[in-house]
């Protein structure tokens, strides 16, 4: 019991100077992640209407919207970077709470961070912080959290938001508990629906969430108290662990090894535009067209063995008047694109692109089933296996047991440059080298505005 208050304790208290330097690495390594999935996710018409509309509310204010060339409410801002975090479905993620804690947590570090004038140091304690919060309610309840029909980037995501929003206003041990506590109230449902649906109100989870949890932390500021059993519950049974997940949740996973192990630690990146559980398809499939001679005219059928959870989430087609969504989460369309265009980014995924007849004539000889061996071997590692039969008749197959981005296979930080530059296009470019030297030095920052200003 008191998970939430001993978590609560952990992020009032952390000061950046205790953290490991490895820890702190990786945090950087984060933002320059969150960067590239600003940029990329601009070119989605969905992102771009998401803007428009948060924009025509006129609500002027001091928080810049990222890459987006104006400032707005805190709120606005953080709603706005959160879905430019999401939307392009690049973001990082940590496999054992199935959840990505950028769309939440950084957009709204920024959005206070900016407007309060805080420092590069108070930004990664903040972020660190609302890492662990987002991480670790989620992993108490993974998988049957989502199995249970949410998604926990929205709806754990809040916590992480929360507690970074409270360490940046500066909250005492009682504030941040109340942070949390109102958090729990305040987050939103975040429907996997809407995800297995293909809905495109799937890409503001993240801002909502950060929104969300903005507000939890300003109302704890005002003396507005929550529930300080919040993630735990108590004999009542209303706990948001209790109320969220079909199978008994393990509250335990909250506090264990709490400022030893920090959840970043576990984080993977995204090379790939689209859900981790197609990476070691599309890794495959491009692996395979880099070592043979052939063209995407010449595939007569294509076949992915991969493991159980991937086949429910990710084994489906694109349907009729599929979305970027439905394209993100199959298979059959990463495959597909990869095998004509050679790649997989935000080009990939507009909207024009994913509505193409080729790639979606290929994407049906594309056929997607659950192996027994490679379930046997998940969730420790993520195997795919892609068959190509060519119309010749040859046969090519390659298998990726842990996608690059992993820890065990990480992206460094020349490979999370590159990504920046890969998703910005020529759109962003003579800001890239700045931002990325920016963010490398940030613990030496003393005003985060001028990082979000040249974002």
């Amino acid at each position: 019991m008191n998970e939430t208050r001993i978590l609560a304790d952990f992020c009032y208290e952390l000061k950046l100077k205790d953290v490991p330097e490895e820890i702190v690495h990786k945090a950087k390594l984060c933002l320059l992640d969150y960067v590239a999935n600003i940029y990329g996710s601009l070119e989605l018409d969905a992102v771009k209407s998401v803007v428009t509309y948060m924009r025509s509310l006129g609500c002027d204010g001091p928080a810049s919207a990222l890459g987006c060339g104006f400032k707005t409410s805190i709120p606005g801002a953080a709603f706005i970077n959160g879905t430019t975090a999401e939307a392009i479905e690049a973001q990082d993620g940590l496999r054992f709470g199935g959840n990505h804690p950028v769309c939440a947590v950084m957009p709204a570090a920024f959005a206070l961070g900016e407007t309060n004038n805080s420092s590069g140091t108070q930004l990664l304690e903040a972020i660190i912080v609302g890492y662990e919060a987002a991480d670790r309610a989620a992993a108490s309840m993974h998988p049957y959290h989502t199995l249970s029909g949410f998604l926990p980037t929205g709806t754990c995501g809040t916590f992480g938001a929360a507690a970074a929003a409270a360490k940046l206003l500066k909250l005492d041990q009682a504030g941040m508990l109340n942070a949390l506590g109102n958090a729990g109230y305040l987050l939103p449902i975040s429907m996997a629906e809407q995800l297995m649906g293909g809905y495109t109100i799937k890409i503001v989870q993240g801002g909502q969430a950060a929104s969300a949890g903005i507000t939890a932390a300003g109302l704890a500021a005002q003396g507005i108290t929550g529930c300080p059993e919040v993630l735990e519950g108590s004999s009542l049974k209303g706990g948001f662990t209790q109320i969220t997940s079909k199978v008994d949740p393990k509250p335990e996973r909250i506090t264990e090894r709490l400022g030893e192990h920090f959840t970043i630690e576990d984080l993977y990146f995204k090379p790939f535009t689209a859900c981790r559980h197609t990476h070691g398809a599309a890794q495959a499939t491009l692996g395979l067209l880099r070592d043979n001679r052939f063209s995407a005219d010449e595939v007569e059928r294509v076949d992915v063995s991969t493991y159980g959870m991937a086949e429910v989430a990710v084994g489906k087609g694109m349907p009729e008047n599929g979305t970027i969504v439905s394209a993100q989460f199959s298979i059959p369309y990463v495959v597909a694109a990869c095998l004509i265009d050679n790649e997989l980014g935000p080009l990939q995924l507009t909207e024009k692109r994913i509505t193409g007849s080729d790639v979606l004539a290929l994407s049906k000889k594309v056929f997607v089933k659950a192996d027994d061996e490679l379930n046997k071997i998940y969730p420790d590692k993520t195997s795919s296996r892609v068959e190509i039969t060519l119309k010749s008749g040859e046969k090519l197959s390659k298998q990726v047991d842990i996608p690059k981005g992993d820890p065990r296979d990480p992206m460094d930080q020349n490979d999370l440059v590159e990504k920046i530059r890969r998703f910005a296009g020529n759109r962003f470019e003579s800001r890239i080298d700045k931002v990325s030297s920016m963010i490398m030095d940030i613990e030496n920052l003393k005003d985060i505005k001028a990082l979000a200003e040249a974002i």
